[in-house]
């Protein structure tokens, strides 16, 4: 997985202050699989990514680690 978005997931949920379970509900995925993801054990699908991007507000760039601007 790619180390950029494992930790780019990680630091938006806690700058968001949300527990794991609070972002798979927001998410519609299980609280493992954000730690899964947070911890670069599983690859989320495309479908996924777009979702954490609207949930944290990014873009899918952002998160992929192809730009540093935060902002979608």
């Amino acid at each position: 997985m790619n180390g950029v978005l494992r930790s780019r997931i990680k630091d938006l949920r806690e700058r968001k202050h949300l527990s794991r379970s609070a972002l798979s509900q927001l998410c519609g995925l299980s609280r493992n699989m954000i730690g899964l993801y947070e911890r670069g054990e599983a690859d989320p699908s495309t479908e996924t990514v777009c979702v954490l991007a609207d949930v944290f507000g990014v873009s899918t760039d952002y998160l992929l680690g192809r730009t540093d601007q935060g902002a979608s």
